[in-house]
């Protein structure tokens, strides 16, 4: 059965689509992780692949993503299936392949965008691929009558048409990450399946918030989602942080995009001089050093509690405390039911709490209010116990010794410098 199949893979260079479209149809079912013919892709050797005309199997794959759409689909599902095996994403992420996928992704007319993103997303989960897309630049043709304002040329594909009548401006760079973001908030306003027309993607992109949060696990993907940016990629003003357009989704209901969100805020708070950043409310102006500049603050306080408030009411004189997003909660409020994601936010709340001005924060806005109820109601032991070394930090006696100037705070292996604090309350990124 295997020599079957390798006899199939010179067909997927055949002219006529049709072979194509049959070859790769019976090769894709050998992709999935427990397939009996995986080896047709994988072996032992050095590097995960085959040698001679295996190697030419991702190639070809890489190549059938621009083909027709039949074609193309099952091409982006085979390389996602593939790109689950650390020996075969490295082979998968070359630089101009990503720079494809990027271009596509951002492409509001890719038919096939949402798959490129589980794509994306699991070829960031290798540090390379981490470091190219952090300092990606695309070319880009401005054109304020597209929906996005700009044409990623690099993007035409059969699943991708160039618009008509083709853009007539200036070519130029942009960096690849203000535009992924801007995609991703764009995906999520296409929900209303009554109102195909007038969507401005055909995906939504549910799956960058995973790739968000596997950039955030590098020192210089923090520094981009805690670094003032435009608000509009071609724009220059004004500025803001990006990861303030990801908190609203949060309490989306899908959880592939909470979840990534809430990793990507967990990952943020590592960086303890930021964490002034992170929690002060937009109506403020701030930034990690004087230095640099200043933008909104991200207010990603409510957002986090949000998703760990339930129904209950609490006191008038506790409810003051709560940002107004928290204040009179209907009582049909559910807490987030995925007990992962519960669990990256209690952790965050945790990190935020490694500098005094964060617990303090955190103390005069309602934390300790929200996390007993939630508390209460918390069935997963693990999530109970982060609960309570919360508690004792945002109740416990403050240290006596002086803290280190947030200059002084140390960000290497994306790790916080140690405190005073009790062994059990200190965070470390995992």
């Amino acid at each position: 059965m295997e020599e079957q199949l390798r006899e199939l893979i010179p067909f997927l260079r055949d002219r006529n689509p049709q072979v194509r479209q049959i070859a790769l149809s019976n090769l894709l079912p050998q992709t999935v992780k427990d397939a009996p013919h995986r080896s047709i892709f994988l072996s032992g050797q050095q590097g995960g692949l085959q040698a001679g005309k295996d190697k030419n199997v991702i190639r070809d794959l890489k190549i059938l993503c621009r083909d027709q759409l039949s074609v193309a689909h099952d091409a982006f599902r085979a390389l996602v299936n593939l790109s689950e095996s650390a020996a075969l994403a490295g082979s998968i992420g070359d630089p101009m392949f990503l720079y494809f996928v990027v271009s596509y992704i951002i492409n509001p007319q890719s038919v096939l965008a949402d798959l490129a993103s589980m794509l994306l997303s699991n070829l960031t989960a290798t540090p390379f691929a981490c470091r190219e897309i952090t300092s990606l630049e695309i070319d880009i043709i401005p054109d304020a009558t597209l929906p996005n304002g700009f044409f990623a040329a690099e993007s035409r594909c059969a699943t991708a048409p160039a618009p008509e009548p083709y853009p007539t401006g200036q070519s130029r760079s942009a960096l690849a990450l203000p535009l992924l973001v801007q995609a991703f908030v764009q995906g999520a306003q296409i929900e209303d399946a009554d109102a195909t027309s007038s969507r401005i993607r055909k995906g939504n992109l549910h799956f960058l918030a995973s790739v968000f949060a596997n950039i955030t696990t590098s020192p210089a993907g923090r520094s981009f989602f805690l670094s003032p940016y435009p608000h509009q990629p071609l724009e220059q003003q004004p500025l803001e942080y990006p990861l303030a357009k990801l908190v609203p989704f949060t309490e989306h209901k899908d959880t592939i995009r909470r979840g990534g969100v809430a990793s990507t805020l967990k990952n943020c708070a590592f960086e303890a001089p930021a964490h002034k950043v992170m929690l002060s409310p937009d109506s403020e102006s701030v930034s990690t050093g004087s230095s640099k500049p200043t933008a909104p603050g991200v207010d990603a306080l409510p957002y986090i509690l949000l998703p760990l408030a339930g129904p209950e009411e609490l006191d008038l004189e506790d409810q003051e405390k709560l940002p107004d997003a928290l204040q009179f909660l209907p009582p049909t409020k559910v807490r987030e039911p995925d007990q992962a994601i519960r669990l990256l936010h209690i952790e965050t709340l945790l990190l935020l709490c490694h500098t005094r001005w964060g617990r303090d924060y955190q103390r005069e806005h309602g934390v300790y209010e929200i996390v007993r109820a939630t508390h209460e109601n918390e069935t997963v032991d693990k999530i109970s116990e982060h609960i309570e070394r919360l508690v004792q930090l945002l109740k416990g006696d403050e240290p006596a010794v002086e803290e280190l100037p947030e200059s002084e705070t140390s960000e290497r292996d994306g790790k916080l410098p140690e405190t005073d604090e009790d062994e059990d309350s200190r965070i470390e990124e995992v």
